[in-house]
């Protein structure tokens, strides 16, 4: 290994170790409850290091989107990989948002947060972010193409249209505000009776048979 590769690894290790201090930061507070200061210190790294590696606080907070949006798209994956109906597994995909939530609901929080107006987008990561939400989405909609293909899913319905209604209402059944929480839990219902009986409510209005 050459002088400028071994330079190249270093520096994308010493990249990853930043990332990893930020993500345990963010989890364990609220963004304005960070500093860059904060990061460095965590790090181990003076403040003018770190900026070296990440232009803002905000391009940081973008990494770690970046790093969940890419583990949910591994999850979709998986989903196609099998020999299941079209709607198996959009139903699986549904299932795996869900588990996603349940296992990482740090990073669904984070993902859910970057997408609100507080974020300039001008950095680095944000073209990768949309990609890879945009992939997600893809493999979604090719699902549904393949279920309308074996007929387990209606055919009068837009693949990409359902597929940005299902998206969408995933990402919003399991990234509920606390005062929607509030009323479900005054109602008797736990956050995750409400959102596998969300489940149970849409997948039939798209099932062929």
């Amino acid at each position: 290994m050459g002088v400028s590769e071994r330079r190249q690894r270093e520096k994308e290790e010493r990249k990853k170790e930043i990332i990893n201090a930020a993500e345990c930061l963010f989890f364990s507070r609220a963004y304005d409850d960070v500093s860059m200061d904060d990061i460095a210190a965590q790090v181990e790294l003076n403040k003018a290091t770190l900026y070296l590696y990440f232009e803002s606080k905000e391009a940081l907070y973008a990494a770690i989107v970046l790093r969940g949006v890419h583990m949910l798209h591994a999850k979709y994956l998986e989903c196609m990989e099998n020999q299941d109906s079209g709607f198996q597994k959009v139903a699986r995909m549904g299932e795996a948002y869900l588990q996603f939530s349940e296992e990482y609901p740090d990073y669904l929080r984070m993902i859910h947060f970057y997408g609100s107006e507080r974020f300039s987008r001008e950095n680095p990561y944000t073209a990768g972010i949309g990609r890879g939400y945009g992939m997600s989405r893809k493999l979604l909609q090719d699902a549904i193409c393949e279920g309308i293909g074996d007929g387990t899913i209606r055919s009068d319905i837009d693949p990409f249209l359902i597929s940005m209604y299902l998206m969408i209402s995933f990402m919003g059944t399991l990234s509920l505000e606390d005062k929607w929480k509030q009323v479900i839990a005054a109602e008797g219902f736990s956050n995750e009776k409400f959102s596998k009986e969300y489940f149970r409510f849409i997948m039939p209005a798209i099932t062929g048979r």
